[in-house]
């Protein structure tokens, strides 16, 4: 898995470095579609006290990004920077995520607040120490503009890919309806089953990133020259760095396009299965189609990066996303929808996902290549190269802004009077009517917020290449070589 030619890794190492993406994206699909549910719905803990949990463990886990991303970008071993962080994490990390799922017998209802709140921080943090390094990578592996899109949308497909492969497992597979369930959802076994396979997915995929990038470790950045680090200096570099204008616009923009994705993700399994009536098999369907908006990203995000740039293309493939995604909903709730049970209904909202997932995506793959791109824009200003810390500032991001779109969701799902064992069918017509409200309404808005900050977004292809052409004239080179040191 050699580098290609003018800095532009291989295919082989585009996907070694993708494959990385399914174990986050297992995790993601776990914690932000199921965890709620489960928790509250199956197990009887309060929607509240649930959303609760899941804040405190990521504010925890939040606190942790900055200070692993730093540490990363400063770490000195013969296994490079980023590689000892993601061989540590790959047992421990399975194992947290297995008991996630499966808390010990007898313990129901709000006695297993503090048995949630312990195990999704160990999750978290153990992430934490390999999602981070393993991000950073993406600055390494190349500088060269077109191709960190590419890179970036092989990671972020394969994360789509994973998490979609083991919901629908879960979905269609391990949570079958019964005469007494016949929606299929409060299956425990079928939970805990779940909480296995994907840990072993988890595992595996941690595994063969790590391994698969390993023969990159010698032409990866090494560490800055040791110097003596105090506290103070630690989070004065860290500050610096994070200052970057560019950097401020994608954090915001971020912390909005989380927030919202906390929102949709939480609330996905009751709008489903209460506001449309779906059946678990029809939600599987759901599920196998966005396979196909992953692969049609695949393809968007690099051809709208390279024919139109990166920050252009975000903002026009998101503004097209994000007003698509909530009118399905908004016509229900004017009445301008067929039926629920109906084909043409079912027909519909899956035509419209199918679309609206694979303009999303292409957005987030874009976005993820963004980030990457500060990174030489930073080395002129601060004189250090810091992905860790870069890629963890986002990281820390998403799990507050993910952690306050779950509280958001537990707020609409209060507002809409929806409370656990709720089952489709069962709901008044008024409440599924401020359930979609509030759905809608919330995420168009905060999506709207999230265009507009990527709008300050500085770096354009020119500027990108000018930043390489200064760092090799200031390092006395001829031209840059993004695996020089």
């Amino acid at each position: 898995m050699a580098i290609g030619s003018q800095g532009k890794p291989s295919h082989l190492t585009r996907i070694a470095f993708g494959v990385g993406g399914i174990a986050d994206g297992v995790k993601n699909n776990g914690f932000d579609y199921f965890l709620l549910f489960y928790y509250s719905q199956v197990l009887g803990v309060s929607a509240s006290l649930v959303a609760a949990a899941l804040f405190i463990a990521l504010i925890v886990d939040a606190i942790s990004d900055p200070v692993v991303g730093y540490w990363s970008d400063n770490f000195r071993t013969r296994l490079g920077r980023r590689h000892p962080f993601m061989y540590a994490s790959m047992v421990p990390v399975a194992i947290a995520y297995f008991f996630a799922w499966n808390p010990p017998a007898g313990m129901e209802g709000n006695d297993l607040f503090g048995w949630l709140v312990a195990l999704t921080i160990c999750v978290r943090l153990l992430f934490t120490i390999y999602e981070v390094p393993q991000n950073a990578l993406a600055a390494e592996l190349t500088s060269d503009y077109d191709a960190r899109t590419s890179l970036m949308s092989y990671r972020y497909f394969f994360a789509w890919v994973g998490g979609l492969s083991i919901q629908i497992a879960l979905l269609a597979l391990l949570l079958r309806p019964t005469e007494a369930d016949p929606s299929g959802f409060f299956n425990k076994d079928g939970w805990h089953t779940y909480g296995l396979w994907a840990a072993i997915v988890i595992f595996l995929a941690v595994l063969a990133t790590t391994a698969g990038t390993h023969s990159h470790i010698p032409h990866l950045k090494s560490p800055p020259p040791q110097r003596k680090l105090t506290v103070g200096r630690i989070f004065k570099e860290i500050l610096e760095t994070v200052s970057n204008p560019s950097f401020r616009a994608l954090f915001l923009a971020t912390l909005f396009g989380l927030l919202a994705t906390g929102i949709s993700a939480s609330l996905n399994q009751y709008i489903n299965g209460l506001f449309w009536g779906f059946t678990t098999d029809q939600t599987a369907l759901l599920t196998v189609a966005v396979y196909i908006s992953a692969v049609i990203a695949l393809f968007v995000a690099p051809l709208v990066g390279k024919t139109l740039g990166k920050k252009r293309g975000a903002i026009i493939v998101g503004l097209m996303a994000f007003t698509i995604a909530p009118a399905p909903v908004l016509a229900r709730v004017l009445g301008i929808m067929p039926p629920n049970g109906t084909d043409l209904l079912f027909n519909i909202v899956i035509t419209v996902t199918v679309f609206d997932v694979a303009l999303i995506i292409a957005t987030q793959m874009l976005m993820g290549s963004m980030i990457a791109d500060i990174v030489e824009d930073s080395e002129l200003q601060t004189g250090r190269r810091s992905e860790g810390i870069f890629f963890a500032g986002i990281s820390f991001i998403r799990k507050l802004a993910q952690g306050s779109g779950v509280m958001l969701a537990a707020i609409v799902l209060s507002v809409a009077s929806i409370t656990p064992g709720m089952r489709p069918g069962n709901v008044p017509e008024a409440q599924l009517q401020m359930l979609g409200i509030g759905y809608a309404v919330s995420l168009l808005s905060i999506w709207m917020l999230m265009i507009f900050c990527v709008s300050f977004y500085r770096i354009s292809r020119e500027g990108h290449e000018a930043n390489l052409r200064a760092l090799a004239e200031r390092a006395g080179t001829i031209g840059p070589n993004p695996h020089s040191d």
